[in-house]
């Protein structure tokens, strides 16, 4: 199997990231609707375009990224965890929220593949009992710091292994 350049190289915390669609110039306007822009219907559709795209994981628990409180608040919405909540329902997996942001984080938009891993890499912690496969769900999937931060925490907490699902995906192939 061949490693994506973000991966290449790192030791990381989670077993396998999937995405449905490349995360290119039209899904990035696509996500702008969705987040920032309220068209919170495109969360059942990102879904739809996941469970047709990716196989269900053997998972015990589907959970998601959480939110900064202060974007939550300004979008009133959280797209992770809406697109989590939508592919549970049609997987027939449970949902729960297993993750918290310890302290906020400066957005990661702009910021370089170093910067975004220092950005994360506290940012969050387990909460409540967390199973022995995780499954855990972003929208967006750019340079991995965030998802490897997050299935750390997992880990962390008692998970041995945690995937990594979302709707889009940056790619870079060395």
């Amino acid at each position: 199997m061949r490693r994506c350049a973000e991966c290449v190289g790192r030791r990381l915390a989670f077993a396998r990231a999937r995405a449905a669609v490349e995360y290119d110039a039209p899904v990035r306007r696509i996500v702008g609707a969705w987040k920032e822009r309220g068209l919170r219907g495109l969360a059942a559709w990102a879904a739809a375009v996941v469970v047709e795209t990716l196989e269900p994981p053997p998972g015990d628990l589907l959970t998601y990224v959480p939110a900064d409180p202060d974007r939550r608040l300004r979008r009133g919405h959280h797209a992770a965890e809406a697109l989590a909540h939508e592919v549970a329902r049609s997987w027939g997996i449970s949902v729960e929220p297993t993750l918290a942001r310890v302290r906020g984080s400066p957005r990661q938009r702009g910021l370089s593949r170093t910067e975004r891993r220092r950005n994360t890499a506290t940012a969050f912690a387990a909460i409540g009992p967390v199973p022995a496969f995780v499954v855990l769900v972003d929208d967006v999937y750019t340079t991995g710091a965030t998802a490897n931060a997050a299935a750390s925490a997992l880990r962390k907490a008692g998970a041995r292994e945690v995937e990594i699902v979302t709707f889009a995906r940056t790619i870079r192939m060395r």
